[in-house]
């Protein structure tokens, strides 16, 4: 039986299936629409959609969960550029900083009225080299 067990295994193994998930998330934060196909886009729904509630209640708390779900690494900062960095200049950061501020600034802001949902599924057709079927997921405009 298989009673409870939710998730797409996509012929992967779980850990490849986990650093497939986070960096997919990490492309749809920062582009707000990928490319991919059905099967994968209905798995990362799940984790997209519970990744604007994390970034909504924004604590420490919800940015260290969003921060290891995405698997999030920091480039290291020197002197001068930490300065900058505190003065507001973030042309040092690396794209995943970027996503981080961006989820918990202007995605958290657009869905605050919105209960749930906050993700869409387009269907596109076939993929020409296997026949899979793609589709763009995609955040709401609001």
């Amino acid at each position: 039986m298989r009673h409870g067990k939710n998730t797409f295994k996509l012929g992967r193994t779980s850990s490849h299936r986990r650093c497939m998930v986070a960096n997919m998330l990490k492309s749809l934060v920062e582009h707000e629409r990928i490319e991919t196909t059905l099967a994968k886009a209905k798995e990362l729904r799940r984790h997209a959609d519970k990744l604007i509630t994390l970034a909504k209640n924004n604590t420490l708390y919800s940015r260290r969960k969003a921060i290891a779900v995405m698997m999030v690494r920091y480039n290291a900062l020197n002197s001068k550029e930490a300065r900058a960095a505190k003065n507001g200049d973030t042309s040092a950061y690396n794209t995943d900083r970027k996503v981080i501020g961006k989820l918990f600034g202007s995605l958290s802001e657009r869905f605050k009225e919105r209960n749930g949902g906050y993700t869409r599924i387009i269907k596109k057709g076939q993929r020409v080299g296997d026949n899979a079927s793609t589709c763009y997921i995609e955040y709401l405009a609001e």
